[in-house]
């Protein structure tokens, strides 16, 4: 019996980039742009960039691409510091551990925001306290977003710091839950000294 392909299953996309800097997707066979590659990656499809000569993976750098573009629309995601100290990386001894670094935080912060977001859903799901609760929701994201950063016990937020990664067992997931707690009580008194 065989199983359907999902999305992010499926066989990446070949994307040819040509000379005049054109994109072809060799799916659709038509002509694409970068906002139509940085759509198909927000939808989780993978996608392979190669140089219609040379036959060379050019991803990284069309994906970079993409990054400065949408970083110059004017809604920054990467802080300054966060940028100096990531040039200053280069060439640095450490420089081959970076992306590793940065790939595992990545996929920790997905996977707390994931989390955060069923815990959510399941605890404003329905009953007659779930307008009362989806509005108190919403003047803490705001709360929270006066700080500088819109996700509870993310870096952004003065005092707060990241939750830890899941170590895997229940001890673990208490653990975490333990630092969420904390966080957000110290979230509240912050709030409650501007109020």
């Amino acid at each position: 019996m065989t199983k359907s392909k999902t999305v992010n299953e499926a066989e990446p996309v070949v994307i040819k980039k040509y000379a005049n800097r054109r994109l072809y997707n060799t799916e659709t066979s038509s002509y694409i742009t970068l906002d139509l590659l940085s759509q198909m990656t927000r939808e989780g499809r993978e996608f392979v960039v190669v140089d219609a000569k040379t036959g060379e993976d050019i991803t990284h750098n069309v994906l970079t691409q993409i990054i400065m573009e949408e970083e110059q629309r004017g809604k920054n995601m990467l802080p300054v510091n966060f940028l100096r100290q990531l040039i200053s990386m280069y060439g640095d001894s450490m420089q081959s551990m970076v992306p590793q670094y940065l790939e595992a935080s990545m996929d920790a912060f997905r996977k707390n925001q994931q989390q955060f977001q069923e815990a959510m859903k399941g605890a404003f799901g329905g009953g007659p306290l779930a307008d009362i609760a989806k509005r108190n929701m919403q003047m803490f994201e705001a709360a929270a977003s006066a700080f500088g950063n819109g996700v509870p016990g993310m870096p952004g937020i003065p005092g707060m710091t990241p939750p830890a990664a899941p170590t895997g067992g229940d001890g673990g997931k208490d653990a975490e839950i333990n630092d969420l707690k904390a966080q957000l009580a110290a979230l509240n008194a912050k709030i409650d000294k501007l109020g």
